[in-house]
């Protein structure tokens, strides 16, 4: 199997697991919050300690090697804010109540279930909007499994795991309103498709120009990405399900799970 096919399966995996969600959500009465909590703050351990510890170095060694120290490290840092800068944008463009960012558990989700057009239209506004927010998850995971497999591993079981409440968040009302559990779990699945399709576009509108200046801008930016999403949504979201300590441990062991395995390939 090639690089491009291991890279879109990588991506395909960590998009799909909002499926995960659906199943959780049909058959579990309640979230096991404190797992959750321990998981969402792993994924954010995972996700920071790869962003500033691995790709933002990788990303300034291809510019300044290309461009200088200092137009290199400029344009890495600028790169790198951009990327939050976008994701940020995607977010302010989503209202709150369809923000997929917002805590979602299998029993609030039903305690918030009312008239059944209002639910579909909730669940299906949900789906748009974590397709919306993992197209860029995509390309990053994209990306990193072309450049280093072994990065993208671990930031592909992080974005999986953040994407399960996501496929709460999407199935439980569009589940309500039409009492059909594959069709919530048919928009979930289509929710996260969305991440193969940005591993897609990234493809084919930026491998045919792809070279170590475009590679170390994308990888700064993906970098801005990530440590976004980690703060803005991972962290809060595990400090929501679980004590401050259980979000922290989390945290703290994804950065020692991700520095043991990047020292495992060197």
């Amino acid at each position: 199997m090639n690089d491009v096919a291991i890279a879109f399966l990588m991506t395909l995996i960590a998009g799909l697991s909002t499926g995960i969600g659906s199943c959780i959500a049909f058959f579990a009465k309640r979230t096991n919050r404190k797992f959750l909590s321990i998981s969402l703050g792993f994924s954010a351990g995972v996700m920071i300690y790869v962003s500033m510890i691995e790709i933002f170095v990788e990303a300034r060694e291809s510019l300044t090697a290309e461009l200088g120290t200092v137009a290199g490290s400029w344009i890495t840092v600028a790169s790198f804010f951009g990327g939050m800068l976008l994701i940020a944008l995607i977010d302010k463009l989503i209202p709150s109540e369809k923000n997929p960012h917002e805590v979602k558990s299998v029993e609030a989700e039903n305690e918030a279930m009312v008239k059944s057009s209002k639910l579909m239209r909730m669940g299906l506004f949900t789906a748009l909007a974590i397709a919306l927010h993992n197209f860029p998850e995509g390309l990053a995971t994209f990306v990193s499994a072309m450049q280093e497999p072994s990065v993208a591993i671990p930031i592909v079981v992080a974005i999986a795991i953040h994407n399960i409440p996501e496929g709460i968040a999407v199935s439980v009302p569009i589940y309500q309103a039409t009492g059909s559990k594959l069709k919530a779990f048919r928009y979930s699945f289509l929710s996260g498709l969305a991440e193969p399709v940005g591993a897609l576009v990234g493809w084919l509108i930026l491998m045919p120009i792809m070279n170590e200046v475009v590679f170390g801008i994308i990888f700064a930016a993906v970098s801005g990405i990530m440590v976004f999403i980690s703060f803005d949504e991972l962290l809060p979201a595990a400090r929501e399900y679980g004590e401050h300590h259980l979000s922290l441990y989390g945290l703290i062991s994804g950065m020692v799970v991700m520095s043991a395995s990047l020292l495992l390939f060197l």
